[in-house]
């Protein structure tokens, strides 16, 4: 798929999303008190930006990248509706990827590129957090990605940042009754020691 195609079918994804259906990802919901008070906090590949909406009302310097332009244009005038003060702009995080100490908290969620990851660990300040969550390949149900490259393995999230200090790890995968718990997604809240 080339990249124009690419772009017009994350553009047409986020213009048929509705925010009323959309609400903050489990690892930004439980976790966000993990993060520097009022710190300066990216959110990488945001879609809409409910997490970064969140984080900026809850007092965070909130910087969101998307791909797609459409998302980027929808999150700014959800921020402005909201009275929320935040920075949104259209970035291909692939292609230019954070500048190394430069946020005090980098949030990712369902997004994986696994050659990004040490480029997002290297943009946390000394003392910053990691919020990361995405699907796995031992998932209960049918939610997220079919191709399986775009899903964790066991524990792979844990080994793809392995210089961060591990606060909260989650990956139920299939064990006990998966009628139960939090399942087809693992999350991690990692620091960057220093």
């Amino acid at each position: 798929m080339n990249d124009l195609t690419r772009r017009a079918r994350w553009n047409e994804r986020w213009t048929r999303r509705d925010y009323a259906d959309l609400e903050p990802a489990e690892v930004v919901q439980r976790y966000s008190y993990l993060l520097p008070p009022g710190g300066e906090v990216l959110e990488v590949a945001c879609g809409l930006g409910v997490n970064a909406l969140h984080l900026a009302a809850n007092g965070f310097q909130v910087t969101a990248w998307d791909y797609a332009a459409t998302a980027i244009e929808r999150l700014r005038t959800e921020a402005d509706q909201r009275g929320v003060v935040l920075h949104a702009e259209v970035r291909d995080v692939i292609a230019q990827p954070p500048k190394p100490s430069s946020f005090d908290a980098v949030v990712v969620t369902r997004f994986l590129e696994r050659d990004l990851c040490p480029q997002l660990a290297a943009a946390l300040r000394p003392g910053g957090i990691l919020c990361y969550q995405s699907f796995v390949r031992e998932a209960v149900s049918d939610r997220g990605p079919e191709d399986q490259a775009f899903r964790f393995a066991p524990n792979e999230l844990l080994q793809l940042f392995p210089d961060l200090r591990v606060l909260v790890f989650h990956d139920e995968g299939q064990a006990g009754d998966t009628d139960q718990g939090w399942r087809d997604e693992s999350l991690l809240v990692a620091r960057r020691e220093g």
